[in-house]
């Protein structure tokens, strides 16, 4: 099975408190079986089976444009057994 890497980040952006959207995106991918991830103020990213990652994938953007992204920039790659 491959590994996936996932790093996206939502929008609009707010400087002050994070915006609906990106709770719910980091929630979605905390709650996912993933094996790594790292979640950022500006970007997050996860890393684990392609199954996994693709279904969290889907939720992430249902569940994020459903609390008010406007954007969503994502980026998956496939990433081998021993890197990181």
């Amino acid at each position: 099975m491959e590994r996936l890497r996932v790093e996206f980040t939502t929008e609009p952006f707010d400087l002050d408190e994070a915006p609906a959207h990106a709770v719910v995106a980091r929630e979605v991918i905390q709650a996912a079986e993933l094996d790594a991830v790292d979640v950022g103020p500006f970007g997050n990213t996860a890393e684990g089976g392609a199954d996994v990652v693709l279904s969290a994938v889907d939720a992430l953007l249902r569940r994020a444009l459903e609390a008010g992204a406007t954007r969503v920039s994502l980026q998956i790659n496939v990433i081998g057994e021993g890197e990181k």
